[in-house]
């Protein structure tokens, strides 16, 4: 039995209109999915980063922590009038934003999950997706910090009743993005300003090494950041997205893909082989290299290592999604959203494609955390019909459906990846096979030739372009009113198509006689 065959179980978190559930798997009894613990009532429910613990809000204002090993209650509270909910990286903290009641009402309260009691409290006055959790954790929760105007302010992770311990000035600071583990710097956004460029600084979250910033990058026709840290700390990407752009080639603005390094090996733009916007880009799980999609349709996908040389080509195709697997070998590259949803399985480390599939109007994804699986979700508001999940195997062969009448969300319970065997014997039984790939599926010198083939399905040709129905009815209407010969260049012509033929000729003849007769009497 491989390493990977006795791995623990996973978990999938499935929630419906008024209840959630836990399921056991896969691989699935009989096909069909167990439940570890059975429709509970909730309006919404979020693993912390980690998993070590769910929560799930409950009607009537309800916040309830469950120990997510043995789903076990951990502590309820009751928060009146509360708009939103979340947990710290590690489940140690609950943060819950109230409706405020007064204009200084502290309405934002960190809770201590194992005691229950409130550790700090303060005001704010709106809530927005960007701005939301207020306090920043690492992975780790060795840094615990929340940007307010002009200033980044830093608490102490192990004691919040301390209250702020030190502050870093920054004028015009408007999103920031603390490093994941370990949690030792933080990058800051600051917009233009009075002619002044955008910048993206990086600083140390020590407090005696804060006077100046670790690295720095400078640019204009910048309005908001997109940050991604790599798993060591070492660097961070960050997309830069304009609201307009100024070549006109795009309605929705223009982004920028950079990259900053804490030791000041590279500061600037990452070099892209095509124009367009950027669609996603992602670090693989051993922060070595990182993957983009990107350009106009179809879009391109390349593979870099940390260090921004280029690895590979993944070709170019109808995708705006990357899915690294846990493991940091496989990848997933699909194409999402308003794109018809065609997905590419790729073996990073042999540079081949495993296999492609399709999952139409899919809303959300992700890899298993034991790497073996990929789970794809229809899911409301943004679907109201054909509510679904999909999981297929790592070579994109699809392994469960089932439908919904609503379904709100489908997630993974995180895991550790080392708790997992390696993927290697994952893809020992496709390993000397050779995939029926398609031309645009990346370089050839990255494809490796065998003497077998399997079957797999790769994504169908590109649609042809809208023809009216008039025109598809065309040939039918000419062989009608032409008796079956078409006014075409060559061939016998009807007679209609010959008294016009001759009538032409004859103006061109009576035309050029015209014009020698005024040429005689000018002489």
């Amino acid at each position: 039995m491989t390493s990977v065959e006795q791995s623990p179980a996973v978990q999938i978190l499935v929630r419906e209109p008024d209840c959630f559930s836990i399921w056991a798997g896969p691989p699935f009894p009989n096909s069909k999915p167990t439940s570890k613990l059975e429709r509970i009532p909730c309006t919404s429910t979020k693993f912390c980063e980690d998993g070590s613990k769910l929560l799930v809000t409950k009607p009537n204002c309800v916040v309830t922590i469950y120990d997510s090993k043995s789903l076990a209650e951990i502590k309820s509270f009751e928060v009146p009038s509360l708009l939103a909910s979340a947990l710290s990286s590690c489940g140690t903290y609950l943060l819950t934003f109230q409706k405020p009641s007064s204009p200084q009402e502290k309405n934002v309260v960190i809770w201590n999950v194992g005691s229950g009691a409130p550790g700090y409290q303060f005001m704010q006055k709106n809530m927005s997706k960007t701005t939301w959790p207020s306090i920043q954790f690492s992975s780790d929760e060795s840094t615990a910090c929340r940007m307010v105007t002009n200033e980044i302010q830093f608490f102490d992770p192990k004691d919040f009743s301390k209250g702020i311990i030190y502050k870093l000035r920054l004028p015009g600071v408007a999103a920031i993005g603390i490093s994941k583990a370990p949690g030792s710097y933080l990058a800051a956004f600051v917009p233009e300003a009075k002619g002044m460029p955008a910048s993206v600084q990086i600083y140390s979250c020590n407090k005696d090494m804060q006077s100046q910033p670790i690295a720095r990058r400078s640019f204009f026709r910048c309005s908001s950041v997109q940050f991604h840290w790599n798993k060591d700390s070492f660097g961070v990407l960050f997309v830069a997205q304009s609201d307009v752009d100024k070549t006109n080639q795009s309605y929705y603005g223009e982004t920028k893909l950079n990259y900053l390094t804490i030791d000041g090996s590279h500061e600037g733009l990452v070099t892209l082989k095509k124009d367009g916007p950027v669609h996603d880009v992602q670090w693989s799980t051993s922060g070595s290299q990182f993957a983009v999609v990107y350009g106009f349709m179809p879009a391109r996908a390349t593979v870099f290592d940390k260090k921004c040389n280029v690895l590979f080509e993944l070709g170019e195709g109808p995708y705006n999604t990357i899915r690294w697997n846990p493991k940091g070998r496989l990848l997933c590259l699909a194409g999402f959203g308003n794109l018809p949803g065609y997905m590419a399985f790729w073996d990073c480390s042999e540079k081949r494609l495993l296999g492609s599939t399709k999952a139409e109007c899919s809303v959300t994804s992700e890899w298993s955390p034991n790497g073996r699986y990929f789970m794809t979700a229809t899911t409301a508001p943004r679907l109201q019909i054909d509510n679904c999940i999909k999981i297929f195997h790592h070579d994109g062969s699809l392994y469960f459906t089932k439908m919904f009448d609503r379904l709100y969300q489908a997630d993974w319970k995180p895991e550790e990846p080392e708790k997992f065997g390696e993927i290697n014997d994952l893809v020992k039984s496709v390993g000397a096979l050779k995939i029926e790939e398609p031309k645009k599926q990346g370089s050839k010198a990255t494809q490796p030739s065998s003497s077998k083939t399997a079957n797999v399905s790769a994504p169908p040709a590109k649609p042809a372009a809208y023809r009216p129905p008039r025109a598809k009815n065309a040939a039918a209407v000419q062989q009608e009113l032409f008796g079956g010969l078409a006014p075409s260049g060559s061939g016998e012509m009807s007679k209609s198509a010959l008294r016009n033929k001759k009538r032409r000729e004859k103006l061109r003849e009576k035309k050029a006689a015209e014009g020698s007769a005024a040429d005689g009497n000018d002489d």
